[in-house]
């Protein structure tokens, strides 16, 4: 037992610096970061800033250099993340799980998590409880979730993810976690045949968090530069590799 835990935490210190050393490079991390901070620029209130799963700090150092007025701290699980997500942001960064997050009530105006509610060290609904708790009246919580259970491969089994989602199932969540959305959608969509390809139809092994060649990368961030200007426009996307949702907690009222 404690020979195969010892091999799953090497394994996952490799991905951790896997992502350091791409996220700040690939196209994916590029687009999603960018979805993520237009609707915080959009609909988070003033106040405090969470990144719940902040990896090694690309959102975080994103989120400080862009909104430096936010007080932007991050959380993970990983102490050598903690540590290189701090070097990254110049941001707090504490070391701790999103199903018992070490803060007050209503501590913050907005948490951002991208990609953690689906890890398998993870409790989904108590997570999602906890982001409620520690969210202010008015608060708004932004999701990012990978779409789709039958599309799990090589991919996700590399970066441990243990769920994937429809958007109808994320709505579900949110409410049943006394969360309102407001807004939901698919993105990745027009490469989205690609990625079935990639996932489910040629050989190979391994997490796609690696670099890409120039040409492909310039591409990606074209295609997703386009899904970004139908969100401006106010479309919703019906299909894609990841699902972007936002939602509020409700405001306090007095009887």
């Amino acid at each position: 037992m404690g020979g195969r835990r010892r091999r799953r935490e090497r394994l996952e210190q490799v991905e951790y610096e896997r992502l350091r050393q791409t996220e700040d490079r690939l196209w994916w991390f590029a687009a999603v970061h960018a979805n993520v901070l237009r609707l915080y620029r959009r609909l988070a209130p003033d106040g405090r800033l969470l990144d719940a799963g902040c990896g090694t700090g690309g959102l975080l150092a994103r989120l400080a250099r862009e909104h430096p007025d936010s007080a932007a701290v991050g959380l993970d699980a990983s102490e050598t993340a903690c540590r290189w997500a701090m070097d990254k942001s110049g941001r707090p960064v504490c070391r701790g799980s999103v199903d018992t997050l070490p803060f007050d009530d209503g501590a913050f105006a907005a948490i951002v998590s991208v990609d953690v509610l689906c890890h398998r060290g993870v409790d989904e609904r108590r997570a999602l409880e906890q982001f409620q708790r520690c969210l202010t009246a008015g608060g708004i919580l932004i999701v990012n979730l990978p779409a789709y259970r039958w599309l799990m491969s090589r991919h996700d089994a590399a970066v441990y993810n243990a769920r994937r989602y429809t958007r109808r199932q994320v709505l579900r969540l949110l409410r049943a976690a006394g969360l309102q959305p407001v807004f939901a959608s698919y993105w990745n969509m027009l490469l989205f045949p690609a990625m079935v390809v990639t996932r489910k139809l040629l050989p190979g092994g391994g997490s796609d968090v690696r670099r890409q060649p120039a040409m492909v990368d310039a591409l990606c961030r074209a295609a997703t530069g386009v899904e970004r200007g139908l969100f401006a426009a106010g479309l919703r996307l019906p299909f894609g590799g990841s699902i972007l949702a936002v939602a509020a907690k409700a405001e306090a009222t007095n009887d």
